[in-house]
Order: C-alpha cells, then structure tokens, then sequence
C-alpha cells in the first residue's frame, strides 16, 4: 500500500468514525422512511404516466374503430352505386385502419402490463413501507429508552462527561482552597516569628527586641514608683495593713450603724403622721 493510499484510507476511517459519533439513529430512521416514501410517490406518479399514455392510445383506437365503419359503409354504398374504384378505396383505406388498430392493441396490451407490474411493486413497496415506519417507531423508541437511561446512569456513576467537567471543577475548587489555607496559615507564622519585616517601619527585628526590653523595664520601674507612693513597698510591714484593714472595718460599722438609726426615725415620722390624720 503506497502513502497516498494510506493516507486516503486514515482520511475516509477518521470521517467515517466522526459521522458516526455524530449520526443520531432517529433522525437516520427518519430519514430512510421519507426517502421510501418519495420512492413510493414516484412509482405512483409513473403508473399515473403509464395509464394516462394506455387511455390516449385506446382513444385513438376508438377512432381508428370508428373510422373503420365508416370505411365500411362507404364500401358499401359505392357498391350500390356500381362504383367499384370508390369501393376498393375505402376498403383499402378501412384495412389500414385495422392494421394500425392492430398495433395500438398491441401497445395497450404492452402498457397494460407494465402497469400491473408497476401497480404490484406499488403494494409491495408501501406495505414494506409500512412495516419499516412501524419497526422504526419501536426502534427509535427503544433507542431514546436506552439514551435516557445511559444520561441517569452516567449522572449517577459520574461517568459522563458533563459529570467528569463538574467533578475536576470541585478537584480544582479543593485544590485552590487548601493552597489558599496553607498559605495564610504560613503567614501567620511567619508574621508571629518576626521573620517578615513591617512593611511600614524602618525598624528591623533587632530595634523592636530591643524597643520591647526597653518598654519591659520603664513598666517595671513605673509599677515599683506606684507600689512606693501607695506604701506597697518592700519596706512596709505587714502590721501596718492590718491596722489600716481594722480601721476600714471600723468606718464601715459606723455607716451601718447610722443607717439602721435613720430608718427607725423615718418609721416614727410616718406612724405621727397617721395618728394626726385618725
């Protein structure tokens, strides 16, 4: 096999494989049902033809028929009149007619069964019709049952490819979305541990540690000078918060002292008072 050759061979398997991934059985079905159909209608317009043609050639064999009488009669009188010229000539005139009624019956009877045949394979072709339109209709039902079930059991089993489309989307979806958290995830430790400098500031990691010792200690010398003015010290002996726990309680005793007295004049107040009114 030459290149040419195979190459024209590789070219029809490959249209051949891309017709047939793309060739729907319904609409083929369909398809050679009307084409029966116009062979049908074919035939049925060749019969037309053929019995149109048989019905002029018996016309015109009506007229040859009736010529032929008239012949005959002119025969006839020409004998009565002792014309046997005129009589030989109309006979003679009568036997062509005869002849050519002779071939016309000959194509009629020709053309009559060419029609029979014609009108047989007319009935033979529209019941072979009629059995394919039926055959057809089961076939593409079937053929739609099978395709419908073949889409649920793709969607299912997630073999389809509009599935396979959805199901590396949600891959890819996954994929993004654990980058994405890994990523800030190392951010963040990045960002806690100091490694990435502020962007803002023109401090490196060794100011900011130093900055926050510093910071470290003028909280604690402020804590120390608070604790000395408030009498916290280390100096300050525990007797001393003990007497000052002794004299809060004292005051505290006073106010309530004073309190449950006001209460017990209000009381008196209000018990004059309802006496008057009495």
């Amino acid at each position: 096999m030459g290149v040419l050759s195979r190459l024209s061979y590789v070219v029809r398997s490959k249209i051949n494989a891309a017709l047939n991934r793309a060739e729907d059985p319904s609409e083929t079905l369909d398809y050679s049902y009307e084409q029966m159909r116009d062979e049908l209608q074919e035939v049925k317009q060749g019969i037309a033809d053929l019995t149109t043609q048989k019905k002029r050639l018996e016309m015109q064999k009506r007229r040859l028929e009736e010529n032929v009488e008239k012949h005959n009669e002119q025969a006839r009188q020409a004998v009565n009149q002792d014309r046997e010229d005129l009589a030989r000539r109309a006979l003679e005139k009568k036997k062509q007619k005869m002849n050519q009624i002779e071939d016309l019956e000959s194509q009629i009877a020709s053309l009559q069964s060419t029609q029979d045949d014609l009108v047989e394979k007319k009935d033979q072709l529209q019941n072979r019709i009629e059995e394919f339109r039926t055959k057809k209709e089961s076939m593409k039902a079937r053929y739609e049952a099978a395709e419908a079930q073949t889409r649920v059991s793709e969607a299912m089993t997630g073999a389809g490819d509009e599935m396979e489309d959805v199901g590396r989307a949600i891959e890819r979806a996954e994929e993004r979305t654990e980058d994405m958290e890994a990523r800030s995830e190392a951010m963040d430790e990045l960002q806690e541990s100091g490694v990435f400098d502020d962007a803002l500031s023109d401090k490196d990691s060794l100011d900011r540690e130093l900055e926050e010792v510093r910071t470290s200690g003028e909280v604690d010398a402020e804590l120390e000078t608070l604790k000395t003015e408030m009498g916290k010290g280390s100096g300050s002996s525990k007797s001393e918060s003990s007497d000052e726990d002794v004299d809060l309680e004292a005051e505290l005793e006073t106010e309530t002292e004073t309190e449950a007295t006001d209460d017990d004049i209000e009381t008196e107040l209000e018990e004059l008072k309802d006496d008057d009114e009495s």
